[in-house]
């Protein structure tokens, strides 16, 4: 018999941790800001991100998506316009949770 932590992580679909690097200086990112936020809400409507944020100091942001295979996330990734407009670069970091808080609504398939 799998332990519950196991039996989690063979049954979770891909989870992502996004770590957004800005290659261009903050006036310009700023300039995107209305329109990468508007994408992000998009992916947040669509139930691919689950969180986003600036990092501290702001260099960047940290993205974590679901329910979304790799490919097709960097076919979203490709649409931001922070991407369209060479503004950042995007580092992706698979995992497969084996914990979750109680509570969370991401996605653990039957």
């Amino acid at each position: 018999m799998l332990d519950a932590a196991h039996s989690l992580a063979e049954r979770t679909t891909p989870m992502y941790v996004i770590d957004l690097i800005y290659t261009a200086p903050l006036e310009r990112v700023d300039d995107a800001l209305e329109a990468h936020r508007a994408f992000l809400t998009q992916q947040f409507d669509a139930g691919v991100f689950v969180a986003a944020g600036p990092k501290v100091p702001r260099n960047g942001g940290i993205i974590l998506a679901v329910r979304v295979e790799r490919e097709k996330l960097d076919e979203i990734l490709a649409s931001d316009p922070f991407a369209q407009q060479k503004l950042a670069r995007y580092e992706v970091t698979e995992f497969k949770a084996t914990r979750l808080a109680p509570g969370l609504n991401l996605p653990i398939p039957a």
